[in-house]
């Protein structure tokens, strides 16, 4: 049998696990299900449409389920989904998806520190970590065993790789790649690889040594993207440039990316590639 306390408000759709705790004046609203072996602290709210695994913890203030902040949210019904062995600390708050149907998710083992922000159709892999005041904006995807460090901002339909390392009070506003770390207060920047988290994680000396290979052709040698990609040929360069104008023979990289001006005089690398002058070994943006 589940512990309620007297104060607490449960709707009557709702539905609790066995050995499950609810704490004082805590609200818990329609189409809720609660596992088992769960405790939830005082004044915590889930609002509607949440189911929560088995042994979760939710601290005071957290508010679970509620309506997405989105525009075009109609009102119709959508779903938060959390896993099991969660935890899930004061202030923290959850939102539901924003299109009919849709959910946001969060896998097991995950721990969302203080004040930390799920907005709607979040998706979180297993074991994420977010520290205290870090928010995902919404349909961004976090991969299993990613850290996300505090008061770090995550923009909206962003991919964070898993067992990437985000530190604080970052931005990141595009697709950040596994394994990577980030500095703190930076936009976009990889600073290099997540290396004690691959051991924790227990990557293999041979895995860890294929993934350091990979991020140093990545983001450590002379080339951009495209000229790294083995598919790169001298076709796709030529179909790329009947559609952007482009009438010399440069190998083009990502053109909007913000370290780098294309109006200056390239220079050559060691394999012949003309590369703006501000691409170095220490810019890794991507």
């Amino acid at each position: 049998m589940p512990t309620i306390h007297s104060t607490a408000i449960i709707d009557s759709s709702a539905t609790i696990g066995k050995n499950t705790e609810v704490g004082p004046y805590s609200v818990i609203g329609p189409e809720v299900v609660i596992g088992e072996s769960c405790r939830l602290g005082p004044h915590v709210t889930i609002v509607s449409h949440t189911t929560i695994g088995d042994r979760c913890v939710v601290h005071s203030g957290a508010v679970l389920g509620d309506e997405p902040q989105d525009l075009s949210f109609s009102g119709e019904a959508s779903y938060v989904r959390i896993g099991n062995d969660c935890r899930i600390r004061e202030g923290v708050t959850i939102h539901r998806g924003t299109t009919p149907g849709s959910e946001t998710v969060m896998g097991d083992n995950c721990f969302m520190m203080a004040f930390t922000h799920l907005a709607h159709n979040v998706t979180l892999g297993n074991g994420v970590i977010m520290a205290n005041g870090a928010v995902l904006g919404g349909y961004v995807t976090v991969g299993e065993g990613a850290f996300i460090g505090g008061i770090t901002g995550v923009h909206q339909f962003v991919s964070i790789g898993r067992f990437a390392m985000i530190g604080g009070s970052a931005g990141i506003s595009k697709d950040f790649a596994p394994f990577m770390t980030a500095r703190g207060v930076t936009l976009n920047c990889v600073s290099g690889l997540n290396t004690v988290g691959l051991r924790r994680a227990g990557f293999s000396p041979e895995e860890r040594r294929d993934i350091k290979t990979a991020y140093q052709t990545l983001f450590n040698s002379d080339l951009n993207i495209g000229q790294n990609n083995p598919n790169y040929n001298a076709e796709s360069q030529r179909r790329i440039s009947a559609k952007t104008g482009d009438s010399d023979n440069r190998p083009l990289g990502k053109t909007n990316a913000p370290d780098v001006e294309l109006n200056q005089p390239p220079v050559k690398n060691a394999e012949g590639y003309d590369v703006p002058e501000r691409v170095t070994r220490r810019d890794n943006n991507f």
